[in-house]
């Protein structure tokens, strides 16, 4: 690499997370103080930004807004997309050199997950081949948690997902003083947890009941279990405690129900004609519960991801680090890396920042260990618990308040000076 400062880019894709915005601030914070990094920006709206030249100046934020980063849940400072990159795709991805080339960047860092890292690993070859000096690297999101692979060689977890399994802890906590309190009249709460294919988020319900006290029964995609199967599951939970929660996944095998995808193939249960959750809840109401009263279903949504209340302190930490680690790679020279965070043996937690080949982690896929999950398909094992916990931390984070309403981030809309002739994106075209 130059020893000239050369500008950086920083985008973000995919869906958002409690705690996306800590890695934005661990990139912006170290940038400042490394001297091969000039001038920071943020692509509006992740690759579409980027394409349509619309690269929000980051270094000429106020430093206070750039701290409120941290406690600035999803994507709305600088916006995130579901806009892919495809191969075939060729004149996006040369507009992305074009652009990278008129605007002097040397340094490309996109925050996402599997899919994210592709793109930065094509966007780095094509730049070395048109003769591009441009260094790529990715930062972990996702609170999926399935970014990597199944051994967590790769990556131990991803940012944004301790936030959301502590949301889900507490969810479940709450949720059970309705159920006991409720429970003559409705002894039954079908809650519905994000995670598509995997089952990382409603697992995390099990954190709320480590002691396994409560009359709580988890079921995951990656069990497949009819419904029938499920439902008598439940009464045999009924018969013993006079009342049930159910926490199912998004992703639970019903059969098809109108499922809505996205750009990138991915099903937007959120998007989609009915619910898991309801689905589950008219089969037991039809079947008959062995209780009095009825089944209720509860879908939390996109809440799952922007709730900063329930940030876990660790995942802010751990995000803002990871940001750090990907801006002094950047800065480095060392392109085609992801930052990532390893777990330390031993039974004291602790992580290492470390650095994981882009093409690796885009060609691997997590899955959910097979022996995390109960044999009865109904619930994960003490071992996933042993995982999990650590991630939640041990407080509450606090939230700058004026006049009641939190304080966010407000970047001033200061954008560089475009330079080429308006672009619309290939897939936008008509």
């Amino acid at each position: 690499m130059s020893r000239t400062p050369r500008n950086l880019v920083v985008a973000q894709s995919g869906g958002p997370s409690p705690v996306i915005n800590n890695s934005l601030r661990g990139i912006l914070e170290a940038a400042r103080d490394l001297p091969a990094i000039g001038r920071v920006y943020g692509a509006r709206h992740g690759i579409e930004g980027v394409l349509k030249e619309e690269l929000l100046d980051l270094s000429a934020q106020q430093a206070e807004e750039v701290a409120l980063l941290r406690v600035t849940p999803a994507a709305g400072a600088i916006g995130t997309c579901r806009y892919k990159l495809k191969p075939k795709q060729t004149e996006d991805f040369e507009r992305v050199i074009e652009v990278f080339r008129a605007h002097q960047v040397g340094y490309f860092l996109y925050i996402g997950g599997n899919d994210s890292m592709d793109t930065a690993h094509r966007i780095a070859e094509l730049a070395a081949q048109r003769g591009l000096e441009l260094v790529a690297v990715g930062v972990p999101k996702t609170i999926d948690n399935d970014v990597g692979d199944s051994e967590f060689r790769l990556i131990d977890h991803t940012p944004g997902y301790g936030s959301v399994a502590k949301y889900w802890m507490h969810l479940v906590q709450n949720a059970n003083e309705e159920n006991a309190g409720s429970s003559p009249a409705d002894p039954v709460l079908v809650l519905q947890a994000m995670g598509r294919q995997i089952g990382f988020i409603p697992a995390a319900a099990r954190l709320a009941d480590p002691g396994r006290e409560l009359p709580l029964l988890i079921y995951l995609a990656e069990r497949k279990l009819p419904l029938e199967q499920l439902a008598e599951q439940l009464n045999t939970c009924l018969r013993s405690h006079g009342r049930a929660i159910v926490v199912v996944s998004e992703g639970f095998d019903v059969g098809d129900f109108g499922q809505v995808k996205d750009s990138f193939g991915h099903t937007m249960y959120s998007a989609s004609q009915t619910t898991v959750a309801q689905i589950v809840v008219n089969y037991l109401n039809q079947a008959g519960l062995a209780a009095k009263g009825a089944a209720r279903g509860q879908v939390p949504g996109t809440d799952q991801r922007h709730s900063m209340a329930y940030a876990s302190t660790i995942d802010l930490e751990e995000a803002y680090r990871s940001g750090q680690k990907a801006a002094e790679l950047a800065a480095a020279g060392e392109g085609g890396w992801m930052a990532t965070i390893l777990r330390q043996p031993g039974h004291i937690y602790g992580v290492r920042y470390d650095k994981v080949p882009l093409v690796e982690v885009a060609n691997s896929e997590r899955t959910f260990p097979p022996a995390w999950i109960t044999a009865d398909g109904a619930d994960v094992t003490d071992e996933f618990v042993r995982y999990a916990q650590p991630l939640l931390g041990e407080d509450m984070v606090s939230l700058p308040l004026v006049g009641g309403r939190q304080r966010l981030t407000r970047f001033e809309p200061i954008y560089a000076a475009q330079q080429l002739p308006k672009y619309v994106p290939q897939a936008d075209r008509k």
